[in-house]
């Protein structure tokens, strides 16, 4: 009998907010698989810790997560032959993926190299950007709002055209580029209509001001999220 893979999007961090439905195949799934580091502990792993069934098999993607070699194709293509293999002998593969698998999520890396030889299905989940809405109490937009998701390793310019041409804007990925941000929306006269959240439902959660992040101090999972009329239901 053939396996099957689920690519499961278990949310931003809190660990309540994994859907139902990936609750439930989780506890049905033969092996679990997540991305780690090539040392330590799996963030992936963490969040869903005290939903995993007694007994379960695991599978770690271990990889180097730094942004200049991300994303590691070897380790994925590896990966991938392994997962295809569990497959092949029947079993059913939870892999993990933070927030949503297919909103910049690892999983579709695994997915491009799987999807056409593996019965598989994607379930989504909380991403990120939501999250960080919700921390914040901060609507990302509202009526005929053009709403732009910024990676904040993009360059400069790049990254005040996409502010100028919408009316709200979340920058993911903002890490070591914060100033290289902050700078340009000190430019545009933004700060005032933007917000900084760190680890959205995390335990470690920070809300902060823009003037109040250090410098160089942003991890990666951060998001600024504007809004060019302050608030979504501004008129």
């Amino acid at each position: 009998m053939a396996g099957k893979i689920w690519g499961m999007g278990i949310g931003p961090g809190d660990p309540e907010l994994i859907t139902l439905k990936a609750f439930k195949r989780l506890q049905q799934a033969d092996v679990v698989a997540y991305p780690a580091p090539e040392v330590g502990d799996s963030l992936a792993r963490s969040i869903v810790a005290d939903h995993l069934p007694d007994g379960i098999e695991e599978y770690a993607i271990r990889m180097p997560l730094v942004e200049a070699r991300f994303p590691a194709q070897q380790v994925y293509d590896q990966a991938a032959k392994d997962i295809e293999a569990m497959v092949a002998e029947g079993k059913e593969i939870a892999v993990l993926c933070e927030g949503d698998p297919f909103f910049y999520g690892s999983f579709m890396y695994l997915f491009g190299r799987l999807a056409e030889s593996c019965p598989m299905e994607v379930i989504p989940g909380v991403s990120s950007l939501t999250a960080s809405a919700a921390m914040l109490r901060s609507p990302l937009a509202a009526r005929n709002d053009v709403l732009s998701v910024l990676p904040g390793p993009m360059d400069e310019a790049d990254l005040r055209a996409g502010l100028e041409r919408s009316d709200a804007v979340a920058i993911i990925k903002v890490g070591r580029h914060f100033d290289k941000i902050y700078k340009v929306l000190k430019d545009m006269d933004l700060l005032d209509c933007a917000r900084y959240v760190e680890r959205a439902t995390m335990g470690n959660q920070r809300i902060l001001s823009m003037k109040d992040v250090e410098d160089n101090k942003a991890p990666y999972f951060s998001i600024i999220l504007v809004h060019k009329r302050g608030e979504a239901w501004t008129v």
